[in-house]
Parts: structure tokens; sequence; C-alpha cells
């Protein structure tokens, strides 16, 4: 099954004909090419703006995985791609042209597959760009150290790549989110096998196409759809996996701690949930810029997104007034068509996943808290899976909706008085993903920045991202390394320490 096109996607949400229809891939990629599952089977691959089944996709299980590992290790240990710095470079330079190339018809795919608006589905796909042209231009600049040993002895400390590498994906950025593990991976010299998030597979599918067509060699970059249970789990468990770097829930990503513990003792990487707190300050300096960013921070991306402020914490002084300013800014967040250029909320992933969200509502509301805005199901007519920007207030620290991951358009507002309760309420949690602060007060803002337990505190914003500032978290929201930035590359490699004996060292050398 090398390609077939989306299964009525050809029409747009007015049902009006679209020439954007296109073919992508639905097998799985091992070894440099699209084969079918060893068992045949498919799953259906469901669009969440029409809940049409788009396309049947190769179901990869163990017996796959175990091809795609073999695949993986043959490159590692026979292509000559772990040993050229710049030729990797040059690769990786022609991967990221093309995905730039290509930028219209892969932000379509995202945007089918897991209900991204097409706006946000394209910087998606620019950001992708950037991160593997990032990882390309700095391999080649990473040097190792000569140690300070005595004059009779040389002591050199490199990095080496680890070998294969298994990386586990989400659903809610399907290309940016493999792009920070797989750039990485491959530029320190890995070969990787990607198992992407069964909700939304195609973009990932078509990241290894582009690859392919970039030069990468075959068995470098292999993609393996499936359910977590199965493809997951055989990655995890798998003897000739070196390394598995895991992005998603916490509780899955205790289930590859697991699997290592049980299998090599492979190097695990997590990056996992999150329940940011976002803390206003009654001195911010800028109340309606820091409701409008308190809105982007937990409806961008239909709240999908780990680090989002679904904690809005409010100084007891302005709450009732900035409660309303955030209201007012939600408005614009409104869910539209997906496949239209101004719309900027989307669809959420699938069926199941908006019950879960609703289900979240509800609850709050019988444990008491305020629905002020949202709460419901919309665009219904359309079968897509979407949500109204929903905002309730009175929420407190002991609520599930001030505990729990929500991952979606939901904000709960929680009150306190100083900057002790604040760090209180902000701190009790078991994520430690992100956090912002507030304030015109310089003091302020440090204090609170050294207070808080997270990986990432802004000041005076929300979700800024460079490639070059790594990001991950504290506590539950993971460990193992940091995504981007040149850290990341301490994931994908092992240090490895040469000592060389000097045999004719110059007169008076001694020992150390």
């Amino acid at each position: 099954m090398p390609s077939e096109p989306f299964v009525g996607v050809g029409k747009g949400m007015s049902g009006q004909a679209d020439d954007m229809a296109y073919r992508h891939p639905t097998g799985l990629f091992v070894g440099g090419e699209f084969v079918d599952a060893r068992s045949g089977r498919t799953f259906p691959s469901v669009s969440p703006l029409c809940g049409e089944v788009t396309a049947e996709l190769a179901e990869a299980d163990a017996d796959d995985v175990d091809l795609a590992v073999a695949a993986a290790r043959r490159c590692f240990d026979l292509s000559g791609w772990s040993r050229s710095p710049r030729d990797r470079r040059r690769v990786l330079l022609d991967f990221a042209d093309l995905l730039d190339d290509r930028r219209e018809v892969l932000a379509r795919a995202i945007t089918l597959d897991m209900g991204r608006p097409i706006a946000a589905a394209e910087a998606e796909v620019t950001s992708t760009a950037s991160c593997f042209r990032f990882y390309a231009e700095a391999i080649d600049k990473v040097f190792g150290e000569v140690a300070p040993t005595a004059a009779d002895t040389v002591a050199l400390v490199t990095r080496e790549p680890i070998g294969v590498v298994g990386v586990v994906s989400p659903w809610n950025f399907a290309m940016l989110m493999p792009a920070w593990k797989v750039a990485p991976a491959l530029a320190a010299g890995n070969c990787v096998v990607l198992k992407p998030a069964e909700q939304a597979p195609i973009p990932a599918l078509l990241l290894a196409e582009l690859g392919a067509e970039a030069g990468l060699p075959a068995g470098a970059l292999n993609v393996v759809p499936g359910y977590g249970e199965k493809a997951g789990a055989a990655l995890g468990l798998h003897g000739d996996v070196d390394k598995l770097a895991f992005t998603g829930s916490t509780d899955v990503g205790r289930k590859f701690l697991r699997y290592a513990s049980e299998s090599n003792l492979k190097d695990v990487s997590l990056e996992c949930g999150g329940k940011s707190p976002n803390i206003v300050f009654a001195d911010a300096p800028d109340l309606d810029l820091a409701a409008k960013e308190a809105a982007k921070a937990i409806f961008a991306n239909q709240g999908e997104v780990c680090s989002a402020g679904s904690r809005l914490l409010v100084q007891s002084s302005i709450a009732e007034r900035f409660t309303q300013q955030v209201v007012d800014a939600g408005v614009e967040w409104q869910p539209g068509d997906p496949l239209s250029p101004d719309t900027r909320m989307g669809a959420l992933v699938d069926e199941e996943h908006l019950r879960r969200v609703l289900g979240f509502v509800g609850s709050a509301r019988e444990e008491g808290a305020r629905l002020v805005a949202g709460g419901n199901r919309v665009r219904e007519e359309s079968a897509g899976c979407f949500i109204e920007p929903t905002i309730l207030a009175d929420v407190t620290p002991d609520m599930a909706i001030a505990r729990q991951e929500v991952f979606g358009p939901v904000l709960g507002i929680l009150r306190f008085e100083d900057i002790e309760e604040a760090v209180g309420i902000a701190n009790d949690t078991p994520y430690g993903l992100a956090a912002a602060v507030w304030t015109r007060d310089l003091t302020v803002a440090h204090t609170m920045a050294r207070a808080l337990k997270a990986g990432t505190v802004w000041v005076n914003s929300y979700g800024q991202f460079d490639m070059s500032i790594p990001f991950g978290g504290f506590k539950q929201s993971g460990f193992g390394g940091r995504d981007k930035s040149l850290h990341a590359l301490e994931q994908y490699t092992q240090l490895k320490s040469t000592w060389i004996q000097l045999l004719d060292a110059p007169v008076g050398a001694g020992g150390s």
C-alpha cells in the first residue's frame, strides 16, 4: 500500500469541491521503503474535521518493529551514516529545504489528521524545518575534549552516537514533536525507529518520505504507525534499541521506564504532562496584554499543548475584572473551519478526547466551579470534534480541574492573596513543565522564577520558544534530558574516555 488519497477530504467543510486533495503514504516505512504490515492488518485514520475515515493505514506490531529495528541497526553498523558529521549536515539541510518547499501540502496533512488550523499547521512545518536546520548546522561544530592529564599521557573525551534510537511521539504537534527528537538523534549519527501516535500518524510518514528524498540512507529513519500497546510496547521492550525518547502522558511514560527495566536497561528520556500556572499579579504592566496572552496560552492548538497555561492564578484584588478581560479575549478563539486561513482554533483530535474534555468541564461544575464562558460542543453539523473556548472561575486547588491535565481548551481561574500563596498554589501539583509570572516588580519576578518548580518560567509573556533554548520539565513532567537546544544532543550521544600512554615521554615528565 504505497499511497492512497484522503477519502472525502477533497471537499472543504462547506462541502464544495477542493482541488487540494492529494495522495499520501499509508504503509509502514522500513528500510527506506513503504511496506505493508506483516500481519496485513490496517487501522483507520479518522479526520476530526468531519468524522470521516480518511485512510486505512498499515498497523505495525512486534514483528514489524523487529524489522524496523533490524533495518536501523544495519544502517548504523554498515552505512557510514554515524561516521561523517559533514555528510549528515548536508543531508539534514536538504531535508529542511524540502520541508520548506512542501509546506502547504504538509500543513494540510497536519490539519486533516489532527484538527489544527491550517495557518498554525503551516507555522508548524516551518518550525520543523528550522529544527532540522538547527541540528544540521550544529553537528559538525561539536567538539570533544583533551583532558589536563600528566605529560606522559593523552586523555580524550569524545561523544559518540548511541546507536538505535526509538522515538514515541504524540499527536498534538504531529510533525514538530517527532522532529524535536528525530533531528538531534540523526544529527548525532544515530538511526531512528519512530512510532507516531495512532491518532495522527500521517505527518510522520510524510516526514520519512521526505527524509529519504533528501538522502537519508535506507534504515536511518523508520516509521511504524500502530497502537501503543502493540508497536509502542514492542519498541520499549526491544533488546536492540539503545535509547527510547518519549513525549506524551505521564502514565504512559511510566510504562516506558518499566519496559526499559524489563529489557536491556536502555536509556530513557521522558517529556510528559503539565498543569502549568500562569500567575497574574495586580501590578502586571499591561493587564489587557496579560488577558490576551492568557487566552492564547490555553486556547492555541485547542489547548492540546503540554505546556498550556491551564491554571490561571489571579491576585484577588483584580480577579473579577481580569476574569472578564480573559472572557472577552476568549471570544476571538471561537472554533471554525480548520482549512480556513482565518481560523484560530480548530478541532480536538478525536471523539474520545472530546468526550474526555467535556467530562472535565462537567465534573468541575459539580465540584463548585463557576462556568463563565463556553463549555459546549459546537459545529455539530460538521460531525467534527469542536468545543467552545471554556473558562471556569471560582476554581480551588483541590478540584480535579486544577490538578489533572485536561489537554483541551479549558481554563481554570484560581485566586491568591500574596506571593507566598501564589507559590504554594503554583507548586501544588505533581507536574513541573512550565509557568509564567506577570508583574512589574523585578524582585517579585526573580523571587517567583526561583521558587517555581518548573523547567521553563516566562516573565510578562507566555509561550516563548526558540530552538536555542532547552525545553523540559521537573517532577512528573519528565526527566532524562531536554528537547531543543544543543543540550538535546546529550540525550543521543554517549561519552567515551580514551587514554593514550606516551611511551617515549619527555625527560622529567611525571605522573599526576
